[in-house]
């Protein structure tokens, strides 16, 4: 306490004594005990009052011992139930929790992980990833400014995330593997890897990478197959040895119905074999009917029709047909988009029937154009035209969104050829390309797309397109950056999207281990997005007599639900707005595959490569022990002990005013209790 504190509480002490003195034995008649004992009142609630008005800090000494931190890291996926350790993994928990020494030496905390982290109370084995590298990195970022040991209990079979066994520890961590499940090698064989696209197109063949890894010295010899239904749709016998213990193969297989189709992958076990689970593998893919039928529809025989024909069949899954003005008993419902080229008076009755049925369509003009029959077929769009030919250079809008597409030289294309005339257009566009005349840009459309509604038309205002795809040809010794522009107009034009208020984004098929997630949009009257709808779904799986029910939940401009627990097979859903009573339907599958249950051992390499790489050493159950005497005799873990001083004003002595309180109370009832008042 300062001195010139100590000089204000002695003066403080002195009027108090002063005060009660003056009043009680100078200026007052009273004698005898009842004067002594209102003169100690007085001066005791006068001095407090004083030693509080002076306010000084008291100065006092903290000891805080600060404790390292020991986290155990305990795996709680499915593998270690498949290899029967939840008990060890139990044990060397309560191990480490209960030891009083551990516990007298660090902060004992818990942590459960499989693709994520937990702090749940105790362990379930249900996780289906294993992710050992977030885990570690999750607790190297949580406690980096303590010293902390890590003890990794686990398997060291991971199935996500970056590879673990290189993972660097920060200077203030330092980890201890402790490997639970047997280490033993025994011969295996397993699918280490099937690789399938998700979506295969109807009638065509589609390619599946299956990688087959055998452990063991002998030489064995399988059978791979693959199955459909219980029919066997691929087989191929391998033979493995010590020094052939990998083997891709490659199936191609038919698509030959539409939907979601599930396949059986599997190698034949070994007689010995102790781990069969890792021996198949059920995958799935969607077969989708891509196949769109075109229809050309022309005045006059031109180059640009075969040309056409040729660039829109590169992609095997379309179809082309070429018909001429003088041609009847067209049947537009077998087409998913028309043509025009070169109309003339005979187009009109072919472009009502078109319309009838809501086709998209492409018009191309040229020299041979009538325009007064386009302008009767197509009011916003018209020519004032001359006999006079009229060359025009491609000129590419950067500023088109309405589909990707690669700049393939345009501004170096050889000329298109129209009449010459004023182009009109009494409708909104987007120009793809732009007419360039002599090296001037104009302002008029080469190229353009029009959108009415739900229905989507292109206009090409030029002939000899086919001079396009050979300079692209010249250029590049192939059709085929040519051929994939016109296949996405083509994509563009022949998928039609409905509007519809309430639109479902989900997969045809989840694996086992995926989660089932839903995303949803809903629009009001005016398709604007509603966020204030109420969104459940509900599924339904007659097989397993499942019925689940969940409200969607708003993120940001779609609507989200997800379910993490669905067993295998096929489930049908219905997703209702409860306001609009609008609903909408569909199904999917869930297929078999348990990622925790291909591993027939712990990996000790593995951890063993961790531990070496963190200068420490990997541990077994039992060697528990030896594990605690490592951790209390490390230097780097040692209690911290932090003597700090704290200095507190006397104000914030809360007692002391209640002390005033209570003595000018006593006071005040002594004197009415004497009659004084």
């Amino acid at each position: 306490m300062e001195i010139l504190n100590i000089i204000y509480i002695t003066l403080a002490a002195c009027v108090a004594l002063g005060f009660s003195y003056f009043q009680y034995y100078v200026k007052s008649k009273r004698s005898g005990n009842q004067r002594l004992i209102l003169f100690i009142l007085r001066v005791l609630s006068v001095f407090t009052l004083l030693f509080l008005l002076i306010n000084p800090k008291i100065k006092s000494v903290v000891i805080e011992r600060e404790k390292p931190d020991l986290v155990l890291a305990l795996d709680n996926t499915e593998s270690i139930a498949h290899l029967h350790q939840e008990n060890n993994l139990k044990e060397i928990a309560s191990f480490f929790n209960e030891d009083e020494e551990i516990n007298e030496r660090f902060n004992v905390q818990n942590i459960y992980f499989g693709s994520e982290i937990s702090t749940q109370d105790s362990a379930n084995f249900g996780a289906k990833q294993t992710d050992i590298f977030k885990v570690l990195d999750d607790i190297k970022s949580s406690f980096k400014k303590n010293q902390n040991a890590t003890i990794l209990i686990s398997d060291g079979n991971q199935t996500l995330g970056r590879d673990f066994q290189y993972f660097n520890a920060s200077k203030n961590q330092k980890i201890f593997p402790i490997i639970i499940g047997d280490t033993t090698k025994f011969p295996d064989l397993s699918i280490a890897k099937l690789n399938v696209n998700r979506y295969a197109f109807l009638d065509n063949k589609f390619p599946v990478e299956i990688f087959i890894n055998y452990s063991g010295s002998k030489n064995v010899a399988s059978r791979f197959l693959i199955s459909k239904g219980g029919n066997t749709v691929f087989s191929k016998e391998l033979n493995f040895s010590a020094e052939n213990r990998s083997v891709r193969l490659e199936a191609n297989l038919q698509a030959v119905q539409l939907g979601p189709q599930t396949y059986s992958a599997a190698i034949l076990p070994m007689e010995d074999e102790k781990n069969t689970i890792n021996n198949k593998n059920d995958f799935a893919v969607d077969v989708i009917d891509e196949r769109t039928s075109v229809l050309i529809l022309s005045s006059i025989a031109h180059p640009d029709l075969g040309m056409l024909k040729k660039s829109i069949e590169a992609n095997k899954q379309r179809n082309v047909t070429i018909k001429y003005a003088n041609e009847n008993n067209i049947n537009f419902n077998e087409y998913q988009l028309v043509i025009f080229y070169q109309p003339n008076n005979n187009f009109n009755e072919w472009f009502e029937a078109v319309n009838a049925v809501n086709l998209n369509y492409v018009v191309i003009t040229g020299t041979q154009t009538n325009w007064n029959a386009i302008h009767k077929s197509i009011p916003y769009l018209s020519k004032n035209t001359s006999n006079e030919k009229q060359d025009f250079y491609a000129a590419i809008n950067p500023n088109f969104n309405q589909f990707q597409f690669e700049d393939i030289g345009f501004s170096d294309f050889p000329p298109l050829q129209a009449t010459f005339g004023d182009l009109k257009i009494n409708t909104d566009f987007d120009a793809l390309l732009y007419q360039k005349i002599e090296g001037v840009n104009i302002e008029e459309p080469l190229l353009m797309m029009v959108k009415n509604n739900d229905r989507s038309s292109v206009y090409l205002f030029g002939e000899n397109i086919w001079r396009w795809r050979t300079k692209v040809f010249i250029d590049h010794q192939s059709f085929e950056k040519f051929d994939n522009f016109i296949g996405a107009l083509v994509q563009n034009l022949s998928s039609k999207k409905k509007k519809e208020r309430l639109t479902i984004d989900y997969k045809s098929f989840y694996y086992s281990n995926e989660i089932v997630k839903f995303n949803a949009q809903f629009f009001d009257e005016n398709y604007q997005f509603d966020p204030n709808a109420n969104l459940q779904i509900e599924l339904e799986n007659d097989h397993r007599n499942t019925d689940l029910n969940s409200r969607f939940l708003l993120r940001n401009n779609f609507y989200e639900v997800s379910f993490n627990t669905l067993q295998p097979g096929d489930y049908n859903f219905t997703v209702t707005e409860d306001d609009s009573e609008i609903k909408k339907s569909g199904k999917f599958s869930v297929i078999s595959f348990n990622v925790e249950e291909q591993f027939s051992s712990a990996n000790f390499s593995k951890l063993n490569s961790l531990a070496l790489k963190n200068d420490s050493q990997v541990y077994f159950p039992n060697q528990l022990q030896d594990l605690k005497k490592q951790l209390l005799k490390d230097s780097h873990f040692s209690i911290i002990i932090e003597e700090s001083t704290k200095s507190r004003p006397i104000i914030d002595w809360y007692v002391l005013l209640f002390v005033l309180i209570g003595l000018l109370a006593g006071e005040w009832f002594y004197r009415k209790y004497k009659g004084l008042i």
